[in-house]
């Protein structure tokens, strides 16, 4: 569940940092100013990454950067337009080297689209709960767009579905993603591993567990949970999940190819 939303700030004052291109804004008086907004932003990212987005505040950021708190407002007006910045920011990592080539098959394209939406919740888990409804229009999150549009551009889809395909994509991973970082949570929380959890639990369920009632549980739980080594496996529902998702897109594509 998201427990931030971007969008939040003043929408024009976000817009001016997200496309400030280098310009700084500058104190009216006082000494030299010692800080930066990428300053700022790059200290908020790291305190997210570190400790969660939950102990995300102006203060904890200030301290971070061993200013007082008032001093920030000069460069970010608020944590509303902060979200924005940090999230636009840690996007810009998602694809160093740009778009694949259109060369490349389609399908490979959108694997690398999923892989690299992956890999950058597992170094910024706190993005994950940032909700995005009213996205913050920076270049990073364009250039992510742009990216991903070109993984099913020339399929033969029009506008409406390469957005639509892009869009499930993303959900998909967020929730494929959301599992694993829980998983990691809640070794954290409860300070034993999901193995030993298991081996705690077992020996009651093998006492009330009655096959009979659910039979079908008895014959598929035994056979899934050997093959994963768990009650849920979110690798595997990752690579199962984009392989289904990808077959019903394949059947769109070759459904608008038939067709004209």
């Amino acid at each position: 569940m998201a427990t931030e939303f971007t969008g939040t700030g003043d929408p024009a004052r976000s817009m001016e940092l997200l496309w400030r291109d280098g310009h700084e804004p500058r104190p009216a008086r006082g000494p030299r100013a010692r800080l930066t907004v990428d300053a700022i932003v790059d200290a908020a990212v790291a305190l997210a990454d570190a400790e969660g987005l939950a102990v995300l505040s102006m203060r904890r950021v200030a301290e971070q950067l061993g200013v007082g708190a008032m001093s920030l407002y000069t460069y970010v007006p608020g944590k509303g337009e902060l979200i924005d910045l940090m999230l636009d920011r840690a996007l810009a990592e998602m694809y160093p080297d740009g778009p694949p080539s259109p060369q490349t098959p389609w399908r490979e394209r959108l694997e690398h689209v999923a892989r690299a939406n992956w890999d950058f919740y597992v170094r910024h888990p706190w993005a994950l709960h940032v909700a995005t409804g009213r996205p913050p229009l920076g270049p990073h999150i364009m250039a992510k767009y742009e990216v991903e549009l070109r993984a099913v551009d020339g399929t033969g889809l029009d506008e409406l579905e390469m957005d639509s395909v892009v869009t499930l994509l993303n959900g998909f991973v967020n929730g494929t993603v959301g599992g694993l970082l829980e998983k990691g949570e809640a070794e954290r929380t409860t300070g034993i591993t999901e193995q030993q959890w298991w081996d705690a639990t077992a020996p009651y369920v093998d006492r009330v567990f009655d096959a009979e009632r659910y039979p079908t549980v008895a014959r598929v739980g035994p056979v899934a949970g050997e093959a994963l080594q768990a009650a849920y496996d979110p690798d595997h529902a990752f690579h199962f999940g984009l392989a289904r998702l990808l077959d019903g897109v394949a059947a769109l594509i070759e459904a608008r190819r038939a067709a004209g």
